[in-house]
């Protein structure tokens, strides 16, 4: 049975909250609330998932997984060039929330999947529906992370908030709290200034040098090396000719769940 309250997320930032103990999706739930005209910053969120995992992968009949789900409907006047920004923003303010609950390594890998020392735990996404006006009638922005007793064991300060919350919340939704906030208190700023986005965007990535393959438009497979990832938000490879190639569809790329955790600079 699902419950619901009010909380401050800072800046201005009011969200209504409905907590699930388990849903098949939380994102199929936010669509579907959001053709039936919710507001602007509701929020549906669950502790286990039973039809899809933290990354994505449909999860087998019977099967869940445990961890921080959370989908969050906009509705905001952007323009679609400026929503191609949000996989970006979410991931960014993913890893920042999530670095403050673990002492493991976090990274980001391309668009927005998280990897906890070098492993894929989670990832964002931003989906909208576009008006006739071609202006977003929603958009809904998703979180999904697996959370262990290894890689995120709760703190003191997680356990005296779970205390003294009057909603009595669990780590998870401790964590998902911090994934809102960070959340929205990017933002506004990243939509105007997407430059520095990228710029805290590409500090964390992780993948530059690693060794990846691709899909052509003729449906053929290619390997190639990530060199970077532009300030547009586009993936940049190196084939094995040499030749450099731009990639902005990550269905078009197969990356692993696992990689060397080893940060490289980017200009």
């Amino acid at each position: 049975m699902a419950h619901r309250f009010i909380m401050n997320a800072g800046l201005g930032n009011i969200v209504k909250i409905e907590c699930h103990d388990t849903l098949p999706s939380t994102v199929e739930l936010a669509k579907s609330y959001a053709r039936l005209g919710y507001p602007d910053k509701y929020i549906i969120f669950a502790k286990n998932q039973t039809k899809y995992n933290s990354i994505g992968e449909e999860l087998k009949k019977g099967d869940s997984e445990k961890g921080v789900y959370l989908s969050c409907i906009l509705r905001t006047s952007i323009f679609p060039s400026q929503a191609s920004y949000l996989g970006s923003l979410a991931a960014v303010a993913m890893l920042n929330a999530l670095e403050e609950h673990t002492s493991k390594e976090l990274g980001i890998g391309w668009v927005s999947d998280i990897f906890c020392e070098g492993r894929k735990i989670g990832t964002a996404t931003a989906e909208g529906k576009l008006d006739s006006f071609s202006s977003y009638e929603y958009i809904i922005v998703s979180f999904a992370a697996k959370l262990t007793a290894e890689d995120f064991p709760p703190r003191l300060t997680d356990i005296i908030k779970k205390v003294f919350e009057s909603e009595n919340s669990s780590i998870s939704m401790i964590i998902a709290k911090n994934i809102i906030s960070k959340f929205l208190e990017l933002f506004p700023a990243s939509l105007k200034t997407p430059e520095k986005l990228m710029e805290s965007y590409k500090q964390k990535f992780i993948l530059s040098g690693k060794r990846i393959s691709y899909v052509s438009h003729t449906g053929k497979r290619h390997k190639c090396r990530v060199v970077a990832v532009d300030n547009s938000g586009a993936l940049v490879v190196e084939t094995p000719s040499g030749k450099t190639k731009t990639i902005s569809n990550p269905r078009s790329v197969m990356i692993p769940k696992k990689v060397k955790m080893k940060r490289a600079s980017q200009s």
